[in-house]
């Protein structure tokens, strides 16, 4: 059995390094041209191998390209530049012995359970009554014994995702691809069919050779990888690869677990907030930023939530508190760092002088806060000098948004663009027509 590479590992071990991966990612890359025109590199060079008898996981940020690097494994959109290989050869078209859960179930509405699954089977050239034994045996290991001549309009969020995940097993793959596929379920029912999942690749009951897992939980990354890549963003790459040696049957409590999320929060601390200089604070600051996508309310909901709790918290528990998903967490912990509110020491969110000033405040003068926040931001100089240069101190969106994308390339300037229409109103410095499509100086902002 050792010297088999496609051996089952009865104990979950971690193949010998000498075996030749069952899927690898060499130095890909992705770009994608943007509705300005604009070439977007979402991926740069990514390299990491998928082992058989492993649990790799893709771990980042949101936006960081995670749902293109999987497309790309799976061979549903070719890398820009790059190569990828499956059992050692190029990887040409779909990924072969490879299976799918996304993250909602995308069952045929006219179909039963057993329909649905039993189209995981097209093309296999199977007798009728061996592709009804397979389907059966998969829907008796997913717990849906008994369910199998109901449509999906009769089943739970949760049933339906279950279906999901039997029309991915019931072909045997060797490689199972994981798009997030708790994301949209309740967090009770995510937990029962994770734990379902993990057990059957512990049991190996399905044949599974392999799992790629795309999450942005670091939970669920302990609790299933044997590897977790951890991606950077804008562009995606490989910040760090972890090797996940908490022991098997892994329990969410345990010491070893908490230890490795508590060094997963570190890395993704890292990842998610750098240190921002206040504006104010260094006369110095030239650097661009480009301005999170979230709304007033948003950063304001952040500082009272902050302010009701001592002014401080951990990140992770800020993110528990707002259900937002994690990503928008921290995007707009990161505009409330920006115009200088919070500050962000480790894994810890605090309210600092500024943002407990501006928690005092009326409206009025919170808006005069935020005001001179932002004329403090080298972006919205930048925005306010075209502005100014201007006869009439209007513009057309376009030019902005052009602007924009000349200096921040690898970001969409729509949503950009609207941020900083939309910050900049709140704040009586900027007025947006949106018949005219025109960015305009506020009266007062002329002074």
């Amino acid at each position: 059995m050792a010297n088999d590479p496609k051996s089952t590992l009865a104990d979950g071990a971690t193949p010998a390094a000498s075996y030749a991966p069952i899927l690898e990612a060499t130095g890909i890359s992705k770009s994608f041209t943007d509705e300005r025109g604009m070439q977007r590199e979402v991926l740069a060079d990514v390299s990491f191998p998928v082992h058989d008898g492993q649990v790799v996981c893709v771990l980042g940020p949101s936006g960081c390209g995670k749902s293109t690097l999987l497309r790309m494994l799976m061979g549903l959109v070719p890398p820009t530049s790059g190569a990828l290989s499956y059992r050692g050869r190029p990887l040409s078209g779909l990924c072969p012995d490879s299976g799918v859960v996304f993250q909602n179930s995308a069952l045929f509405p006219w179909m039963t359970v057993l329909e649905n699954v039993r189209i995981g089977l097209n093309g296999r050239g199977l007798k009728p009554e061996d592709e009804l034994s397979r389907v059966k045996r998969v829907l008796d290991l997913v717990g849906l014994e008994g369910y199998e001549h109901l449509a999906p309009r009769e089943l739970s969020r949760g049933m339906k995702q279950r279906v999901s995940i039997a029309r991915a097993l019931v072909g045997r793959p060797e490689i199972l691809f994981l798009d997030e596929p708790f994301a949209a379920l309740d967090v009770l029912t995510a937990e029962s069919i994770r734990s379902e999942l993990y057990r059957l690749w512990r049991d190996r009951a399905t044949g599974l050779r392999s799992i790629l897992l795309i999450t942005h939980k670091i939970e669920e990354a302990v609790f299933f990888a044997d590897r977790i890549v951890i991606l950077s963003q804008n562009p995606g790459r490989v910040r760090e690869t972890v090797v996940n040696d908490v022991p098997h049957p892994r329990e969410h409590r345990s010491p070893a677990f908490l230890a490795m999320v508590d060094r997963l929060h570190a890395i993704l601390t890292g990842i998610h907030l750098p240190d921002y200089p206040a504006p104010g604070r260094q006369t110095s600051v030239t650097r661009l930023i480009p301005l999170p996508n979230v709304g007033i309310s948003e950063i304001v909901g952040l500082l009272e939530i902050l302010h009701d709790h001592g002014d401080q918290m951990e990140l992770f528990d800020v993110n528990e508190y707002t259900n937002y998903e994690f990503g928008h967490t921290v995007s707009v912990i990161k505009a409330a760092e920006l115009v200088g509110f919070v500050d962000t020491p480790g894994d810890m969110v605090r309210l600092n002088d500024e943002g407990r000033a501006f928690v005092a405040a009326d409206i009025n003068g919170r808006k005069a806060r935020f005001r001179q926040r932002l004329l403090g931001l080298p972006t919205f100089q930048r925005v306010l000098t075209l502005l100014k240069n201007d006869e009439g101190h209007r513009v057309k969106a376009d030019l902005v948004k052009d602007d924009l994308a000349l200096i921040f390339p690898a970001e969409p300037p729509r949503p950009l663009f609207e941020t900083i229409a939309y910050w900049g109103q709140w704040a009586e410095l900027l007025e947006f027509d949106a018949d005219a499509d025109e960015l305009a100086l506020d009266r007062p902002a002329l002074g």
